[in-house]
């Protein structure tokens, strides 16, 4: 994972920086030094400050950096939770890419803690999903672990999701599983295997399945679940999507299942406003 951040935060500041932050070099003083205060406006659980600490490092590894809370802890508005002190250049440098990953991940890491409090009495865990921003993935999920949350798969590549498209293009739903199987087989794979159903026909047709670890029923009713985890003789995990909110998801929880995913997550957020002043 490391190596990865590494490489995020080399494209990022590449995008950001070019051939350098000429307002800085045409204002500054390449010799200056300062520090910057970093404050958090609003109430939130923050995330992103390891990865502030390795942007910092990775921008100039002179600056010096004290943060005074740490990943999952909740900030109150207005509070300032830490410093860089070094280089103004670099600091103006790092600024945005610090700011935009921290507020992101925050807002994130707080709607995840949200959703996770709220479903905790009944031994349910929030899953995330595909649905982040391209080439933010790695840092998109990092922040709902922080919130309290369970990552879901990371990519195509880490575990099998048989979906609807899927058993559309097979054929039908035991068609796809027994080509799974027989590609795994083949390919000496052992990863994860999961399988959506669209109702409880198909939950009975492919329950029996060895490979399968867990079962997706999305766009069901609570009621309806109810009704399929009854014919769960064989103990299969569930996890339970589409339609899922804050209004409804206690609901959801009460029926027995044992994880919730929700896009929601991670592509529909309001960044929590956090700022980096120079003093």
């Amino acid at each position: 994972m490391q190596e990865h951040i590494k490489i995020f935060i080399k494209n990022a500041l590449s995008e950001d920086i070019g051939t350098g932050d000429v307002t800085s070099l045409a204002t500054i003083n390449k010799e200056q030094k300062g520090e910057a205060i970093c404050y958090v406006k609003e109430d939130c659980i923050i995330a992103g400050i390891e990865l502030a600490k390795m942007i910092c490092t990775q921008v100039d590894p002179l600056l010096t950096f004290s943060f005074k809370v740490q990943d999952g802890e909740f900030v109150n508005r207005n509070t300032p939770i830490g410093s860089i002190s070094g280089s103004v250049q670099s600091i103006l440098k790092l600024e945005r890419l610090l700011l935009n990953c921290m507020q992101r991940m925050s807002a994130i890491a707080t709607k995840t803690n949200y959703f996770s409090n709220l479903i905790a009495p009944y031994n349910v865990k929030i899953l995330d999903t595909r649905k982040t921003t391209p080439n933010f993935r790695i840092c998109e999920k990092w922040a709902v672990k922080i919130g309290g949350g369970v990552n879901h798969r990371f990519g195509l590549y880490d575990q099998v999701l048989i979906k609807d498209n899927h058993i559309k293009a097979a054929g039908n739903i035991k068609n796809a599983v027994e080509s799974c199987e027989k590609y795994l087989h083949d390919n000496q794979l052992q990863i994860p295997v999961v399988v959506e159903v669209k109702d409880l026909e198909e939950f009975i047709n492919i329950k029996n399945y060895e490979i399968i670890d867990r079962i997706l029923v999305d766009n069901f009713k609570p009621i309806a679940i109810i009704e399929l985890i009854k014919h769960n003789s064989t103990h299969k995990t569930i996890e339970a999507s589409g339609g899922i909110n804050a209004s409804n998801i206690i609901e959801y929880a009460k029926t027995g299942i044992d994880y919730v995913s929700l896009g929601d997550l991670t592509h529909h957020v309001n960044s929590i406003d956090i700022s980096l002043k120079i003093i």
